[in-house]
């Protein structure tokens, strides 16, 4: 029995999953707000929950919004700005006083996926959130893959690649958008485009009147010109920020997860458009939508365990 808990910055929800992939305990509880200590409480309350309706659990995986850093322990990069500066696995296995994995959550949406998902049978699997924020992480061979700087698969955090390779009315449409600054400091970052805040703020900048992300596809779809031309831009955008992933990782699948993940347009819209960007005769890499959705977090921290017991 494999105990998987997601940290998210509103919500902490847990999900017990036997070897089989069958879903034996769930909970979702409301995340406390600012407060380390009430958190370190709610996850250990969970975690005696869990076990009280299963018998006991083998393992214990946590997902967060942030990573570890490896010299010190301490979480850091979490938009949950509380755990900052915490020792949050050392912290929680002294608690429950048993071993304790702790990953990213776009890293724990990867080996869902990777594990039993929609890139299940790929060796290198690329997993991407494309939501509030934008993330990834990166499967090999059935594990995680982790760096010395904890942050395999941020390629939100990149500059967004150049677009020379696109039509001369995409790159004149683009051209008229204003820079944008991320608060990790630096400016034009891949999140800053790619996420759904930055999808609105495409289309609201292209004179689209709309107030929601969902709101840009559903005019998109009704046939607004100015929608139509965000989406257009961010399909030939998120083409090449994924071809630089291919031509570095070169993945067997990329998943995609997050919100915009639930916009079939961009699948095909994407696929249609990475060759001008990709090293290669043709682009063998499968581009799919998520097996388990928004669920995919919470299964993967399970899987944190199970991998890591080999």
């Amino acid at each position: 029995m494999h105990l998987g808990v997601d940290v998210g910055g509103t919500k902490i929800e847990a999900v017990v999953l036997a070897e089989d992939g069958t879903q034996r305990f769930r909970e979702r509880i409301v995340a406390p707000q600012g407060e380390y200590s009430a958190t370190l409480a709610a996850l250990a309350g969970l975690h005696d929950r869990a076990e009280a309706a299963c018998g006991g659990v083998d393992s214990v995986g946590i997902g967060t919004p942030g990573s570890v850093i490896p010299e010190t322990g301490l979480m850091k990069n979490c938009n949950s700005t509380w755990l900052n500066g915490q020792p949050l696995p050392q912290d929680l296995a002294d608690r429950l006083d048993r071993a304790v994995v702790v990953a990213n959550d776009a890293d724990c949406f990867a080996l869902s996926e990777a594990s039993d998902g929609a890139g299940a049978g790929g060796r290198v699997v690329f997993g991407v959130i494309l939501g509030t924020g934008v993330g990834g992480g990166v499967v090999i061979d059935g594990r995680l893959l982790a760096g010395p700087n904890g942050i395999a698969g941020e390629w939100g955090h990149n500059p967004l690649p150049s677009l020379a390779a696109a039509p001369a009315e995409v790159l004149e449409r683009h051209s008229v958008l204003p820079g944008r600054h991320c608060y990790c400091g630096r400016a034009d970052c891949v999140e800053t485009w790619l996420s759904g805040p930055g999808l609105l703020r495409t289309a609201q900048s292209l004179g689209c009147e709309v107030a929601s992300t969902e709101a840009v596809v559903a005019a998109a779809v009704e046939g607004d010109v100015a929608a139509v031309a965000a989406l257009e831009l961010h399909q030939w955008q998120l083409a090449a920020a994924l071809s630089g992933v291919i031509n570095v990782l070169d993945p067997h699948v990329i998943v995609l997860g997050g919100g915009l993940s639930q916009v079939g347009l961009l699948y095909d819209g994407v696929i249609a458009r990475w060759d001008r960007f990709v090293f290669s005769d043709r682009v063998r890499t499968r581009l799919v939508p998520p097996r388990y959705g928004d669920a995919s977090g919470v299964r993967g921290a399970a899987w944190l365990g199970r991998r890591s017991d080999g």
